[in-house]
């Protein structure tokens, strides 16, 4: 595992895409030729978001806004770092002609096969390619997600989710995306997001080898997997992450760790966090 995610990361971003593609190259030739997979989901050397069955995945986290944050059939939903639809398609079953979703993703090639494949069917479901720097996903751009302001009105979102995209982000970025989350977050709307968080008892059980991920490269507020590519796996000091809410006008209403430091009860591989506005 860990020679891959080397070899994975030495790659530039536009090359990992392309070996994704090569990876899956088999698979995806038989699955288009039997048939086997559904029109809305993508072939899986196409899918550039977390591991596991798309469908199911989706599904799962379809779930856990219905049951953490309040997802509704005619919720307003605002996916934020959206990939290519893992949520969407699941949401498609879900919502009425009285919700509606938006989403926004740094990765082109996702935006457009959900609007091609998405949108094109269901029109209360729309997508946005936003061009920003990641060292991961995108470094033909200069633009900061620090400096970004989410382009829809204030007060307009009843659920907002972000999966492992705090996870990506530096902590100048996620500050900026809170306030954004603030801003464009309903008064008594919930915001879902995921991720790594280091307190003290996380720590021990990393210096125990006993977390799947070791985040063994501490800077201020922050730890790194990687130095070489800082934005692939971010987790954030959890005393930094309460700060940070109590800047923006934002609070938690719950956290429920994740598989990931070896809790046996979690909700998700990471932490999940449930937001609402003070």
């Amino acid at each position: 595992m860990g020679l891959l995610r080397n070899i994975y990361y030495s790659l530039s971003p536009s090359m990992r895409f392309v070996a994704r593609r090569l990876y899956y190259l088999p698979i995806d030739t038989y699955d288009s030729i039997t048939g086997r997979r559904k029109e809305m989901i993508p072939p899986r050397g196409m899918i550039f978001i977390g591991a596991g069955d798309f469908e199911k995945q989706g599904l799962h986290l379809m779930e856990l806004l219905k049951k953490h944050a309040g997802l509704r059939p005619d919720s307003r939903v605002l996916d934020v770092g959206c990939g290519i639809g893992r949520l969407a398609v699941a949401l498609t079953t879900y919502l009425d002609r009285q919700g509606s979703y938006e989403g926004f993703d740094i990765v082109k090639k996702g935006i457009d096969w959900c609007e091609k494949k998405i949108s094109s069917k269901y029109p209360n479901f729309h997508f946005l390619h936003i061009d920003l720097k990641n060292d991961l996903y995108n470094l033909k751009t200069e633009n900061q997600a620090r400096h970004f302001k989410f382009p829809y009105e204030n007060n307009s979102f009843d659920c907002i989710v972000l999966t492992s995209v705090f996870t990506h982000m530096m902590p100048e970025d996620i500050l900026n995306y809170l306030e954004q989350i603030s801003s464009v977050l309903k008064t008594d709307g919930k915001c879902l997001a995921t991720f790594f968080l280091l307190n003290k008892e996380v720590k021990e059980k990393m210096a125990a080898k006993q977390t799947f991920f070791d985040f063994k490269h501490a800077y201020e507020g922050y730890s790194l997997i990687d130095k070489r590519v800082k934005e692939a796996n971010i987790a954030l000091e959890e005393e930094l992450l309460y700060t940070f809410l109590e800047e923006k006008g934002l609070k938690a209403d719950a956290i429920h760790y994740g598989a990931w430091s070896a809790n046996a009860d979690a909700l998700d591989f990471q932490d999940v966090v449930i937001l609402s506005k003070k």
